[in-house]
């Protein structure tokens, strides 16, 4: 059972309260934690918090702000950190010293939320396997908050949130390195290398992700990849249930259908999700919702939902060349999982902010599904090295171009393509080298290529 918020209610009126980060996720959450009689100490990197600023003065906030945004935070009975501050940071170390209660958002909806919750995480196919779960859940009628790193955050809807209904969590590594609840179905769709730049080591990347399990219990479903060699080792006392695209499992793929449970679900045919990656996406979702939808449920999701924007988005046909938005894929297995989705060789456009993750994988294995390479960004010269030590090693042949800016790379994207080409952007990157993050990267994309004229 989980704690009553109103022991929550009662602990946090009057307490000096530090939220650190004042984004569009978090303002909500600050407005919450004001109505509920806390003081808040608001603590950003950013010198001016624009519109919300008044807010936050008129109700009587502090304003911890600049550079050394982190000082407030050693003021606070409890602190709110935002889930890129890791909790090693030396500032929540102190804080919890000085007798701080460390916390989250997604720390408290786990310890507080009635209903059944769902929670995913992975390296590669978190939002469309959550969209996914949450779409098979609603159609079989049931009500569904869908939050995390998607969605508004549902701390602020906790009280109405009921016993019947369901959350489905999408969450990051950050999110769970200090996540202590237990959920009622945890999926891990995937591990591979990524977040480098910010993990201390590939070991405690791998230990986050493992934490949405790490207090499961016996009734606890866990779902997790058989064709993923971290994922396929993990032991755990809840119930295990398996996904595959290769061989027999819970869930599983032929040449032609999809089943759960040894019964047929979907031809793929049908599917309307583009690429055998959205196949095992689709198969999480199966496995996780089983016990609370029928087959039909199922079939009906498969059959008519067509994805998330950014994730293999088709944009526009111009000129008899196809243009895609992949825009999500911050890491070389999301860009080699595209890649997959085309039966023909494409003109790839990618590079952005380095994370710290090898593109060796990418070139060996994307070489053979790349008709030309645009490369831009802070990692074009790793990428491109990449590509030309694979082509060294097997004479293998690719036109790889460097761009100046990420305008460029799609205006040059158009100058090689020819009719019957397809252009997409899957940069292997993350997108903070010139972009707030991936939706705004993929809108300018889309916007470029919407504006694309003889």
């Amino acid at each position: 059972m989980r704690e009553e918020f109103s022991n929550f209610k009662k602990f946090i009126k009057g307490k000096k309260v530090a939220v650190v980060g004042i984004g569009v996720s978090n303002t909500p959450l600050v407005k919450f934690l004001i109505e509920l009689g806390a003081n808040i100490i608001a603590c950003d990197r950013k010198e001016s918090l624009g519109d919300i600023e008044e807010y936050l003065l008129s109700n009587g906030c502090t304003l911890s702000l600049g550079e050394d945004y982190l000082e407030g935070i050693l003021n606070a009975d409890v602190v709110f950190r935002t889930p890129s501050l890791l909790p090693s940071n030396e500032y929540l170390v102190k804080a919890k010293e000085n007798g701080a209660y460390v916390t989250s958002e997604i720390k408290e909806l786990l310890k507080y939320a009635k209903g059944k919750i769902f929670a995913v995480t992975g390296s590669d196919g978190k939002t469309t396997t959550t969209t996914l779960i949450g779409e098979i859940l609603k159609h079989s009628g049931k009500k569904v908050y869908i939050g995390g790193n998607i969605g508004t955050p549902l701390f602020t809807k906790i009280e109405e949130i009921g016993q019947d209904d369901f959350i489905v969590l999408e969450l990051s590594s950050f999110q769970l390195m200090d996540v202590t609840e237990g959920v009622d179905v945890s999926v891990i769709t995937n591990v591979s290398p990524n977040h480098l730049d910010i993990h201390k080591d590939y070991e405690e990347y791998i230990e986050a992700k493992k934490n949405i399990i790490k207090s499961s219990k016996e009734s606890s479903i866990i779902v997790l990849n058989k064709d993923n060699s971290i994922t396929d080792s993990i032991v755990s006392n809840g119930c295990i249930r398996k996904f595959s695209r290769r061989e027999n499992a819970f869930a599983y793929s032929t040449s032609d259908s999809l089943y759960v449970n040894n019964t047929h679900v979907v031809d793929k045919r049908n599917i309307k999700l583009k690429g055998e990656h959205n196949v095992e996406n689709l198969l999480t979702a199966f496995a996780a919702t089983f016990d609370y939808v029928s087959i039909d449920d199922m079939k009906a999701v498969s059959e008519t939902f067509s994805g998330v924007a950014h994730r293999i988005e088709f944009v526009r046909e111009f000129n008899g060349v196809k243009y895609y938005n992949d825009s999500i894929a911050s890491s070389p297995s999301r860009t080699l999982a595209g890649l997959q989705s085309f039966t023909e060789k494409v003109i790839l456009i990618c590079g952005g902010y380095d994370k710290n993750i090898p593109f060796e994988p990418l070139a060996s294995e994307g070489i053979d599904k790349i008709k030309q390479l645009i490369v831009m960004g802070h990692t074009k010269e790793k990428i491109k090295s990449a590509f030309e030590d694979e082509m060294n090693k097997t004479g293998k042949k690719l036109p790889i171009y460097e761009t100046i800016s990420f305008e460029d790379a799609v205006l040059f994207a158009k100058t090689v393509a020819i009719e019957g080409d397809v252009i997409i952007l899957s940069p292997a990157c993350a997108s903070f080298d010139m972009f707030k993050n991936f939706e705004e990267r993929g809108n300018k994309f889309k916007e470029i290529v919407n504006e694309l004229n003889d």
